[in-house]
C-alpha cells in the first residue's frame, strides 16, 4: 500500500446525519408544503382584507389591522418550538388542553352519572397502552394488532478506535441496516445509577482481602465511587431495539366469528414468529459488531415496559389471572 492510500485509509470518518430524518422535503425557498400552504393563506386573508376595508378606513388603522395578521402568518410558518413546528405545537397543545387529564382501567367509554348527580369536572378517559399483552415468548401484542419484539443491545468504545476499525464497524451496521425489511426503533434510555451499594459491598469486604495494601485501596475506591455518587448525576444508558411484526389483515366480516378469532389468532402466531427470527438475526449482526445483543423474554420485556412507564421506581410486577385470589403480606 502506498503512502498516499495509507493516508486515505487513516482519515478520521466524519460523516453528516440530519437530526430529523423524518423531515418533509422543501418545496421552494427552504419551505415545506405545509409552510408554504400557511403563507398563502396569510397572504390570500391579508389582500382580502385589504381589498375589502381599504377604502372604507385610513390607511395607518388599516396597516395596523394587516400587520398583526400577517405577523401571526408567519410566525406560526417559520418559526419551531423544541423541534417542532409551531403550528403543530398549538394544535397538539389545544388537544391536551380538551383531553382528559385522568386515565381509569375501563374496557369500554365511561358511562356518565345519573341526571341527578352533579359533578364537576371532566369524566376520566379510558386507559389506552400501546400493549395489549405480553406472550410467554417474549413477543408483545400491541393494541393495533401488531406484535414487536425488544432486543437489549449494548454499547462500544467508537471513539477509542482506529480510523480503520470505525470505517469496518461503520461498514457492518450499515449491512445490517440495509437488510432490514420491516419497521425497527432503536431507542436510547437513560437511567439514574445509585453506585451506594456497590460501595458498601468494597467496604465490607475489604477487611478480607489478604494483604493491607489491598485493604486500603478498597476502601479509598469505595469513598471514591461514593464522592463521585454524591457529586455527579450519574447515568447508565440502555439501548433497546424494537422490530415490528406486522399481522395480516382482519378476514372479512361475512366469515363466522369462531373462524375470525382463529385466523387473527394464527396471524399474531405468524407474525410472532417472523419478528422473533429477525431479532434473533438482528442479535447475530450486532455480534459482529462485538455489541453484546439479547432477545428479551417475558419477565424482561415486563420490566422493560415497567420500567419506561414509571422509571426510578420499585414496581411490584402482577402476573395473576382473572380467576387466581390475590393475596397480600405485609411484613412487621
Amino acid at each position: 500500500m502506498t503512502a498516499r492510500h495509507q493516508q486515505y485509509a487513516e482519515t478520521p470518518m466524519s460523516v453528516k446525519i440530519p437530526a430529523d430524518v423524518d423531515q418533509p422535503d422543501k418545496i421552494l425557498y427552504g419551505l415545506t408544503t405545509r409552510q408554504l400552504a400557511i403563507l398563502a393563506g396569510t397572504a390570500a386573508t391579508t389582500l382580502w382584507i385589504f381589498f375589502t376595508l381599504g377604502p372604507l378606513m385610513p390607511f395607518p388603522v388599516l396597516a395596523a389591522l394587516l400587520v398583526p395578521v400577517a405577523a401571526v402568518g408567519f410566525v406560526l410558518a417559520v418559526a419551531r418550538h423544541d423541534g417542532m413546528n409551531l403550528d403543530r405545537y398549538i394544535l397538539a397543545a389545544l388537544r391536551h388542553l380538551r383531553a382528559s387529564k385522568e386515565r381509569v382501567t375501563a374496557a369500554e367509554s365511561v358511562q356518565p352519572p345519573p341526571a341527578w348527580c352533579r359533578m364537576r369536572g371532566r369524566l376520566p378517559e379510558p386507559l389506552r397502552l400501546p400493549v395489549h399483552a405480553v406472550r410467554e415468548d417474549g413477543a408483545l401484542e400491541l393494541a393495533d394488532g401488531g406484535v414487536a419484539i425488544i432486543v437489549r443491545a449494548g454499547t462500544l468504545a467508537f471513539g477509542l478506535r482506529t480510523p480503520r476499525e470505525q470505517a469496518g464497524l461503520v461498514a457492518v451496521f450499515g449491512r445490517w441496516l440495509n437488510s432490514l425489511d420491516a419497521p425497527v426503533q432503536i431507542l436510547i434510555q437513560a437511567s439514574p445509577v445509585d453506585l451506594t451499594g456497590l460501595a458498601d459491598h468494597l467496604s465490607q469486604h475489604a477487611p478480607a482481602l489478604p494483604d493491607p495494601v489491598l485493604e486500603q485501596a478498597a476502601f479509598e475506591h469505595a469513598a471514591f465511587l461514593t464522592d463521585l455518587g454524591d457529586t455527579h448525576d450519574l447515568l447508565i444508558r440502555h439501548v433497546l431495539i424494537v422490530i415490528i411484526g406486522h399481522v395480516p389483515a382482519s378476514p372479512p366480516s361475512s366469515v363466522l366469528a369462531w373462524r375470525q378469532h382463529e385466523r387473527r389468532r394464527v396471524g399474531r402466531d405468524s407474525a410472532a414468529a417472523v419478528a422473533l427470527r429477525r431479532a434473533a438475526e438482528a442479535a447475530q449482526s450486532l455480534a459482529a459488531l462485538a455489541v453484546p445483543a439479547e432477545v428479551l423474554d417475558a419477565d424482561s420485556a415486563i420490566a422493560v415496559l415497567t420500567e419506561s412507564l414509571s422509571p426510578g421506581e420499585a414496581h411490584l410486577v402482577d402476573n395473576s389471572t382473572l380467576c387466581d385470589v390475590i393475596t397480600h403480606r405485609q411484613e412487621a
